[in-house]
């Protein structure tokens, strides 16, 4: 536990926090009333990515959702970002309805999306940067979010310099640094080997644990969801929509070798393939 950070899960605030660590609220829920999302097809036609979806994000939950391309997972956490708005029904994000991207709302991309011309620092102050906050808080706040992924050392490399995995890192320490409320994360780990893949999920669990904030995370990979969620959504495709909610009752850390993973695997993997019946 990160001292002095609010953690929902223990409800109570330690010493003081060191200036400029990345910090949450207690709050990060989000309900997802009847949404359905329209888009027009390449012949002209309608197509619903979402239809009649309905889904309660819990405050400090780890949620993942799993699903076949084109089954609207992505368009339902870009409509919790902000970046686009349901053709019917509501989002509310602690309890007011969603106008538009904010720093409350944390995103971290299966591309890095980094400046090749800015430094990893200067690309994690960039948003700051952005929302007009002062150089010297910018660089605090940069220096303590890179420090929580572990790479404070590589500040001021630039991004060809870091690997696949340090990149990914740099993304996430640009979505913490706005102390957000939520992290939504769509497919973080997808582009990066095995290997590296496992430690960057143990190190985001970490991360979780020790601020305590609300992680909407996106996957094809059943033994990742397992891994990481409190919840498992399963959606089905044609149209979009919420197959089955599977809790994960295993207790943390979780080992992948154990009978009882590999019996949720099984579970979660059935009502994968059984998605669209």
């Amino acid at each position: 536990m990160v001292p002095g950070v609010l953690n929902p899960r223990a409800g109570r605030t330690a010493d003081a926090v060191p200036a400029g660590t990345p910090v949450t609220t207690a709050a990060g829920s989000v309900v997802v009333e009847g949404v359905s999302k329209l888009y027009a097809s390449t012949d002209g036609e309608p197509s619903w990515a979402l239809l009649n979806v309905s889904l309660d994000i819990r405050p400090g939950e780890f949620l993942c959702a799993i699903g076949p391309s084109g089954c609207g997972k992505t368009t339902l956490l870009n409509m919790i970002a902000g970046f686009t708005a349901p053709t019917r029904g509501s989002v509310l994000f602690d309890g007011r309805p969603i106008a538009g991207p904010g720093p409350d709302q944390g995103v971290v991309f299966q591309e890095y999306a980094l400046f090749p011309w800015l430094t990893a620092q200067r690309n994690v102050e960039f948003g700051l940067q952005m929302r007009g906050v002062a150089k010297a808080e910018r660089r605090e706040r940069a220096r303590a979010s890179l420090d929580m992924v572990g790479l404070l050392g590589a500040a001021d490399r630039y991004p060809f310099e870091l690997s696949g995995g340090m990149r990914q890192r740099v993304a996430v320490a640009r979505a913490l640094v706005n102390h957000p409320r939520i992290l939504l994360m769509d497919e973080p780990f997808a582009a990066v080997d095995a290997l590296t893949r496992v430690t960057l999920q143990t190190e985001l669990l970490r991360i979780w644990q020790e601020i305590g904030l609300t992680v909407f995370f996106i996957t094809h990979n059943i033994e990742e969801a397992v891994f990481l969620g409190d919840r498992i959504v399963v959606m089905a495709s044609r149209p979009g929509r919420i197959q089955r909610i599977v809790e994960n009752p295993l207790p943390r850390p979780r080992d992948r070798g154990e009978g009882a993973f590999g019996a949720l695997y099984a579970e979660v993997n059935e009502a994968f393939l059984r998605q669209g019946s």
